[in-house]
């Protein structure tokens, strides 16, 4: 489903990324961890078009994805608050994101109802701008918004980040019944290592742009990643 071949990313001289072949499968619960500047970020800001890889690609179901947009119907992400639009509501961005993706606003109320418990009364119903939201509540409304239209590709960069316990464990209720689907490939990036270990089936690890660690999760996963970042 994804793959990236000869792929790297120079800044100044520094080479921050070097990928020269990773393949992710259709299906697959895919866990990112690293250190910061390990480049988790970058790959990801490269799979979605967001910068220019400095040689080789990244494909996504077969299409490179700086070359065509042919992927984008069936991809999501949520990186940051900037793929908010602050001066919306919660409603009325998810609507927004609905129409996009070809969802009718009653689509979007049925959609948003399991959701309820997520937002914990403090993302809907509120008549407040996304701007004027906490950090934590506007990563509750991103994430949302990225599972709209059931897409068949989701991408998220630092998911757990500033949210409450309860809340990531609501998360990560959430994402495991989205990998349960065998035909949608989840892509998460964290440091939190436990968290990351919960929700996927298989753990890259990078450090200074390459992988140091590619394993299929396992109960000795976790043991193994903290005693390697533990060097």
């Amino acid at each position: 489903m994804i793959s990236a071949h000869n792929l790297t990313k120079t800044y100044s001289g520094v080479t921050v990324l070097n990928l020269p072949q990773l393949d992710i499968p259709k299906g697959e619960s895919f866990g990112l961890v690293g250190n910061n500047g390990a480049g988790k970020t970058t790959f990801f800001s490269l799979l979605l078009d967001l910068i220019q890889p400095s040689t080789g690609h990244v494909k996504n179901n077969h299409i490179v994805v700086n070359e065509s947009e042919a992927w984008k119907p069936y991809t999501s992400a949520f990186i940051d608050e900037s793929f908010l639009i602050g001066y919306l509501t919660a409603e009325e961005y998810f609507y927004f994101i609905g129409e996009l993706r070809g969802q009718s606003k009653a689509d979007i109320d049925a959609f948003l109802t399991p959701f309820e418990d997520f937002f914990n009364g403090e993302v809907t119903g509120r008549k407040k701008y996304l701007r004027d939201l906490s950090k934590g509540n506007q990563k509750k409304a991103g994430i949302v918004a990225a599972l709209i239209g059931k897409p068949e590709v989701i991408i998220l960069d630092e998911p757990f980040a500033n949210l409450d316990p309860t809340t990531q464990i609501r998360l990560k209720r959430i994402v495991k019944e989205i990998s349960a689907q065998q035909d949608t490939t989840i892509l998460i990036s964290s440091h939190d290592l436990q968290h990351t270990v919960e929700v996927s089936n298989r753990i890259v690890a990078l450090d200074k742009g390459e992988i140091v660690k590619d394993i299929q999760t396992s109960p000795e996963t976790l043991k193994e990643l903290e005693a390697f970042f533990a060097t």
